[in-house]
């Protein structure tokens, strides 16, 4: 490791013993984190994790509104509570949909070995991913530009099968939420089994994407997942074991405006 590297450890290390506790969830200091730190539902917790995106304030306001129990009611229910719900590119429609959509999957499999039967093929997390996107939109049977914006779109292959890393989206809400449920720590809630942290990708936003610029963990300039996963083979460099531990304080960074 050469000499700036080393500094940048040191300042992200020192982040770190700042950041990583449940001080920094509040209202003062907003998080998608702070609403799915309540629940121990993985269902509930992913929704909180698809609806994570756009200005902090207003997805922790979005999130309190919900009724995360509905996931256990009738879909009649879910149709009666939820009509008038919306949040950014999601309307009513799709807020119902994703809804009833979790509460079918709930009763027939964990989220967790959804997950694995695509992670283990090759101990890869966007294997796993793809999967999971996969049967939502299966169990879903629904289709909408606001909806395939909250689920995501399933990964782009050639014509090997193989995954491309350019080209696709960074994937940042979803890995976000695998960060919560396989880490463990004071923020993360270490939910899943079966999942080595070190496979575990960089929830690539907009403030992690800049400030691993500045911080020279990152040279290129598009913003996509060729970018999520070379910034998390940096930081390898750092802990090869746990490399995504450096996320929120990169964020935090960022978000604060500290470089």
């Amino acid at each position: 490791m050469n000499k700036n590297d080393k500094k940048i450890k040191e300042l992200l290390d020192k982040e770190i013993e700042c950041r990583n506790n449940d001080c920094e969830l509040s209202y003062e200091k907003p998080d998608p984190l702070l609403v799915a730190s309540r629940f121990k539902d993985e269902y509930a917790i992913l929704l909180c994790a698809l609806f994570g995106y756009g200005k902090a304030s207003l997805i922790v306001k979005f999130l309190d509104s919900l009724d995360f129990s509905l996931l256990e009611s009738s879909e009649e229910k879910i149709e009666k509570e939820l009509d008038k719900f919306y949040y950014r590119f999601q309307n009513s429609e799709d807020v119902k949909t994703i809804f009833k959509t979790f509460r079918r999957m709930k009763q027939e499999n964990s989220l967790n070995d959804i997950f694995l039967k695509g992670y283990k093929k090759e101990n890869s997390v966007l294997e796993g991913l793809d999967f999971l996107i996969n049967t939502i939109n299966k169990h879903a049977s629904y289709s909408s530009q606001g909806f395939t914006f909250l689920v995501s779109s399933p990964l782009k292959r050639d014509k090997c099968g193989i995954i491309k890393e350019i080209g696709n989206a960074p994937y940042k809400r979803w890995n976000m939420f695998f960060r919560w449920m396989v880490r463990e720590d004071n923020l993360d809630l270490g939910l899943w089994d079966g999942i080595d942290k070190k496979d575990l990708i960089l929830p690539l936003d907009t403030h992690t994407f800049k400030v691993s610029q500045k911080l020279e963990l990152l040279d290129r300039k598009t913003y996509d997942l060729k970018s999520a996963l070379l910034v998390t083979e940096k930081l390898k460099e750092f802990d090869e074991l746990d490399p995504i531990k450096y996320d929120f304080a990169l964020y935090r960074i960022g978000q604060e405006k500290l470089l």
